[in-house]
């Protein structure tokens, strides 16, 4: 992607960049020999890949160790690399380094080290012309002089004005610094001052470099045709911090440790706490009074139904629900994209598990691209979970296009994100920015699909529906659909589905704020144990709130349970949605085509998956309720 003088740095290569690009992957022969009734083959078999890929992540001695050793003898070259710039305002409307005429090194050389997560975030390490040497010290460095051309200053004099940031790397340690800044003089004149100097203050524990530390320095006034002189100066120290923990200096402690963040998992908890026993009320005291109803051989209970006796009036108004049992286990309509995304959340489950369990093997953000990485391997590893429940489900319910299921399982949810990604990178390809995915790497996440998720998809949906496609329904279906009788308006499924959302959006709203702010705002998420335990509160949330839904569902004698449940437990991701709307305009300062298009591009397909998860997972749990309340009556 560089003109002709751009080459690769090739020095310090090791045999771990092949492992590092082509991790191998190993199949188990017959990993169904491990699964149990309590555990599906299907989870059995994606718990066995995923585990597969935290071994090609991190046992295997190729994909373990550093591109570079990160060790250093005395005097040896310390390489800073430039990567991006852009407004400190907008996070992904990010330019090359030397857009800017900063100075120039002789010739291009770019880092041979970028994986496909680091070419996905926009990352473009190129080397600096800043010589720096291990542990020697340099009170006064010329990088270079140069007069600025009026259209060079002009370029200077916006940038500052629009309070551009610079990021650089050092032995992967990532540094930042303001290109300058704006002083007022009165009587709207201003003075446009860009940073000359660089001090960088380097820390070492042996042979590591353990921290680095940029201050910006010497301003001068940007004007056109004055010569500039561009200096540097490099310090070392010692240090006793180890290289394990020389990344805790990014992590914003008193930011995601404050007490708020642990009173909304204390709030959250008392959510669950009282669902639980609302939904453990439910189950015992009405079923088990319906079930004893129910289990009366003696006809007068029936007969007292139509006298209105106080029998027959509470069997009427409390049971309405057994009066559906020949409908309750109908097909849903558009079965096959009702199948599509239930098997579509099934993975995302199964997906959301897989990141939080390599993110407590590793440190996501240790390493350039690895979240993105990481996602990106699991999703075509867990597709099987997707393909084996969405074709289970479509055979169980007596469809007959599998093939239809199987490619509309396959593309649902990556056509939403290629549609969205493709939109977005129309955008910053016209802005020229780093945040444009290149056309090599869009080929490779294509080949990924192609050759890994698809595959996958098909044999899992070959496998669900030969394995797992038998109807085993409690109860007979009517072949005549039952006339769903007129209902109060607050037991309209349109009602269950907005207001189903609401409880699951407020268990996790406050963990919402903590990543949005992170993704957006440049800080390192890293309490992975608070949002496994926010996960664990949504899903038993998101289960309850539809169990208890669809249980007043069904005693109004409304059968459409099914995809109900799904979105009313999807509408969560509405609520999260509003949110993100609202945390633009009121939490950011955001502007600009761009960035707009970037932060509402990305929210929307962070809260389709969200959508698609909770669906499935307000399904699973009211579909295991239904089936065992049903399973336990006994039916004429």
């Amino acid at each position: 992607t560089k003109q002709s003088k751009l080459t690769r740095y090739t020095e310090k290569q090791q045999v771990c960049v092949l492992f590092y690009h082509f991790r191998p992957v190993v199949f188990c022969p017959n990993p169904f020999l491990f699964s149990t009734p309590s555990m599906p083959r299907s989870i059995c078999c994606s718990w066995l890949l995923v585990l597969v890929a935290a071994l090609c992540f991190t046992l295997i001695p190729g994909a373990q160790c550093d591109i570079d050793s990160h060790t250093y003898i005395d005097g040896e070259e310390v390489i800073l690399w430039t990567n991006r710039v852009g407004p400190f305002r907008n996070p992904q409307e990010t330019y090359t380094y030397y857009s800017l005429p900063f100075c120039q090194p002789e010739k291009f050389i770019e880092s041979d080290h970028e994986g496909l997560g680091e070419a996905m975030q926009g990352y473009e390490l190129i080397k600096s012309p800043v010589a720096i040497q291990f542990k020697k010290p340099l009170k006064s460095g010329v990088i270079c002089t140069k007069s600025l051309a009026p259209e060079e200053a002009e370029q200077f004099r916006y940038a500052i004005r629009n309070q551009y940031w610079y990021q650089l790397f050092l032995d992967d340690l990532p540094i930042w610094g303001m290109v300058g800044e704006v002083i007022n003089e009165g009587d709207n004149k201003e003075k446009h001052m860009l940073y000359t100097h660089k001090s960088l203050s380097l820390a070492y524990n042996g042979n590591r470099v353990i921290e680095v530390n940029l201050t910006s320095s010497e301003p001068v006034e940007v004007v056109d045709g004055t010569p500039i002189h561009f200096t540097y100066s490099v310090s070392w120290k010692s240090t006793e911090i180890t290289f394990h923990d020389r990344f805790d200096k990014y992590l914003d402690l008193p930011f995601f440790e404050h007490q708020i963040h642990w009173f909304s998992i204390f709030n959250s908890f008392m959510m669950v706490v009282f669902l639980v026993g609302l939904v453990s009320m439910i189950l015992i005291r009405a079923l088990k009074k319906d079930y004893a109803r129910f289990s009366e051989e003696d006809g007068e209970a029936f007969q007292g139904t139509g006298s209105g006796s106080g029998t027959g009036s509470e069997l009427g108004d409390d049971s309405g629900w057994k009066q559906v049992h020949g409908d309750v286990f109908r097909p849903p309509s558009h079965l096959v994209l009702f199948s599509a995304l239930v098997g579509t959340g099934h993975q995302l489950v199964m997906l959301v598990f897989s990141m939080l369990f390599l993110a407590m093997l590793g440190t996501y953000y240790r390493t350039r691209g690895t979240a993105v990485t990481a996602f990106i391997v699991c999703y075509a590893f867990t597709s099987f979970v997707a393909g084996y429940s969405a074709g289970g489900y479509y055979s169980r319910n007596s469809g007959r296009n599998w093939i239809k299921c199987m490619f509309l399982t396959a593309c649902l949810f990556p056509g939403v994100a290629v549609t969205i990604g493709i939109a977005l990178n129309t955008v910053a390809h016209a802005y020229q920015s780093l945040s444009y995915v290149p056309f090599g790497t869009m080929c490779a996440v294509v080949l990924i699909w192609v050759f890994l998720s698809f595959p996958l998809t098909f044999l899992g949906t070959l496998l669900g529906k030969n394995w797992n496609g038998v109807p085993d329904n409690p109860c007979r279906i009517n072949k005549i659909p039952r006339i769903i009788p007129d209902r109060p308006w607050y037991f309209s499924p349109p009602i269950n589905v907005l207001l189903g959302g609401v409880l699951p959006f407020g268990s996790i709203f406050i963990e919402m704020y903590f990543i949005f702010t992170s993704f957006w705002h440049y800080k390192y998420y890293y309490v992975y144990g608070f949002l496994f335990l926010v996960y664990v509160i949504l899903i038993v949330v998101t289960i309850c709130v539809t169990i208890v839904s669809s249980y007043f569902l069904l005693n109004a004698e409304d059968y459409r349970w099914k995809w109900t449940s799904f979105l009313s437990a999807a509408s969560t991701s509405v609520y999260v949605f509003l949110y993100a709307t609202y945390y633009f305009f009121q939490k950011t300062h955001m502007s600009g085509l761009l960035q707009t298009c970037f932060y509402f591009g990305y929210m929307f397909v962070f809260c389709v998956a969200l959508g698609i998860l909770c669906g499935a997972l307000g399904f699973i749990g009211t579909s295991l309720f239904i089936r065992r309340i049903y399973r336990n009556i006994k039916i004429d």
